[in-house]
């Protein structure tokens, strides 16, 4: 309990699969980072984005001036230190991360982790999805806790680049470690196995953004529970999002 907390968006645009998908048009002239960044906003909480010191990413920090939002720069290949450093330079001794490709992310959820790692003591808190936390699945509904502290433990304990890269991996796969607390997400939506909404591909991107212009158009809540909802009345965006799944695992 006491944590200082700001959230961490994770951004960079060396996506080999589809690059600078988080600067591109996604919802009207909104990015997929600006749709992020009003969501966090709504919960009043710090926020940054820490990108790289590649040259390209000087894209995130004009777009972070532009819209006058703090950003970091650190390593491009050692996340892990990117995150330490730049929780160091905001002297936040907890951290929400959350992934730049997530434009469904879930404003109600994230604002109920934020009040739980405030009033709780742990390394490391996030959604359990049947068995598997949720930074693992395809859903992109959910972000994570950790502590400074943790992070900091996981540089000294390993320097395995799977733990550098992902950052919090190390921490959920060794417990026996750290102090780990899960919230267990409705067994109705953790058993689906066709929902696809985090954006890795051009194909997810389309998707999502045809799927967030219609349910916007209809007045739809943005919800995990709406967004279910709204795609087993519509099951073509299903089709897609089940043939991305089965070509990229997590």
């Amino acid at each position: 309990m006491g944590e200082n907390i700001s959230v961490i968006i994770q951004a960079r645009l060396g996506s080999t699969r589809m690059p600078k998908k988080v600067l591109l048009p996604f919802y009207g002239q909104s990015t997929i980072l600006d749709l992020i960044i009003d969501k966090i906003k709504c919960i009043q909480i710090p926020l940054v984005v820490a990108t790289t010191t590649n040259p390209q990413d000087n894209l995130i920090e004009e777009f972070c001036r532009d819209r006058q939002v703090d950003c970091f720069r650190g390593s491009e290949a050692d996340v892990l230190s990117r995150f330490i450093e730049c929780a160091k330079a905001i002297q936040a001794t907890g951290v929400i991360r959350i992934c730049s490709d997530n434009p469904f992310l879930d404003e109600e959820s994230l604002s109920d982790l934020v009040r739980r790692a405030s009033e709780e003591t742990c390394d490391y808190m996030s959604y359990d999805v049947a068995g598997t936390p949720s930074i693992k699945t395809h859903f992109g509904f959910w972000s994570e806790f950790v502590t400074l502290s943790a992070m900091e433990s996981v540089a000294r304990l390993t320097q395995e680049k799977l733990y550098h890269e992902h950052v919090t991996n190390y921490i959920y796969t060794h417990p026996e470690h750290f102090s780990i607390q899960w919230i267990p997400v409705p067994q109705e939506i953790a058993v689906r196995k066709d929902i696809r909404l985090t954006i890795d591909t051009e194909v997810d991107f389309q998707n999502a953004s045809r799927l967030y212009a219609a349910m916007k158009e209809e007045g739809k809540r943005m919800n995990a529970e709406s967004v279910l909802i709204y795609l087993d009345e519509h099951p073509e965006y299903k089709a897609t999002m089940i043939r991305e799944i089965s070509k990229n695992s997590k």
